[in-house]
């Protein structure tokens, strides 16, 4: 039920037209239980093929790979890169697939309710984020945090093809398959659109447990991930697309990738910057969390006029 002042039938289509996937094609549980299985073997199966068959040639021909920094020596960071990602391409594809041939819809239901993808929106997250992300750098840099140089000519420029060109195929997965399809599917279960970003939150954060971060920094990081997706779930949910969540996961993995890398974390590159400080959960994971955020959410909602905060959320 939304506000009274907005009681009509225009408007209410409008307003939940993303989340009623139930309104575009065949959504019915034996379909969603089938496309989760596809993806999931997808993307746990054959999409760790590649490097599975790789790792065997190279026991095969007497090179010991004790632990993934031996993998990384022997392939190169980018190539190991690009093995990293292979399950979030393959897993992308399948779900697009099974989208379009299994419940017979529209991909693009499963990104937004506009007409077409919104770039604009897309842009201003991607930009605005990337600008926070920059400031906290430059201040680490100054305040004199063990960040050094690593710029490497011979590697940087196809690390940058990769970043512009691949990675943002593993965010997009992401994005589409927590806060797209099962965002949706949650909906057709639960009244309270609450428990959809809550469970699709969850959902998120525990997918990057195995992470090595979150080994070296603890649980902390872990319930930081999945506040980051919670904070992504209100977006899509008031916003009625994914274009602002994506743009956001976009250009935080980019900004890892091709800006400040650092030798424990997921994406270990040849970036332009390294970081030699030890595993912590940082003040700027806090503020994030407290004050970025949040504010990010303020300037959404003014921006987008998002409203009836209380009857997207729990009607």
């Amino acid at each position: 039920m939304i506000h009274k002042a907005f009681f009509n039938a225009n408007f209410i289509t409008f307003t939940v037209m993303f989340l009623k996937s139930d309104n575009k094609g065949l959504n019915d549980a034996p379909r969603y239980l089938i496309t989760f299985g596809c993806v999931i073997a997808s993307f746990a199966i054959i999409g760790y093929l590649p490097i599975s068959l790789l790792i065997g040639d190279l026991t095969d021909k007497g090179i010991e790979l004790k632990q993934i920094e031996d993998l990384q020596y022997y392939i190169g960071l980018n190539s190991f890169f690009i093995y990293l990602l292979m399950p979030f391409i393959i897993g992308f594809f399948t779900l697009l697939a099974c989208v379009k041939y299994i419940h017979k819809r529209n991909v693009l239901s499963v990104f937004t309710n506009r007409e077409s993808f919104d770039w604009k929106r897309f842009f201003f997250s991607f930009s605005i984020w990337g600008g926070v992300m920059l400031l906290f750098f430059v201040i680490s840099y100054l305040a004199g945090y063990p960040i050094y140089w690593n710029y490497k000519p011979s590697s940087f420029f196809v690390l940058v093809l990769i970043s512009i060109f691949i990675l943002p195929i593993q965010t997009t997965f992401e994005e589409v398959f927590f806060r797209g399809y099962l965002f949706q599917g949650l909906d057709t279960i639960f009244k309270k659109r609450i428990i959809s970003v809550l469970i699709t939150g969850a959902l998120f954060g525990l997918m990057h447990g195995s992470n090595p971060e979150v080994e070296k920094i603890g649980m902390i990081l872990l319930v930081f991930y999945i506040l980051n997706g919670i904070f992504l779930g209100l977006i899509v949910l008031m916003d009625d697309g994914l274009e602002l969540s994506m743009g956001y996961h976009t250009i935080n993995n980019i900004f890892a990738a091709i800006v400040v890398t650092n030798d424990w974390q997921a994406f270990h590159t040849d970036a332009l910057f390294i970081d030699k400080s030890a595993p912590e959960f940082g003040i700027e994971n806090i503020l994030t969390l407290l004050v970025i955020q949040p504010l990010l959410l303020y300037i959404f909602s003014k921006k987008y006029k998002w409203s009836n905060w209380k009857q997207k959320l729990f009607n």
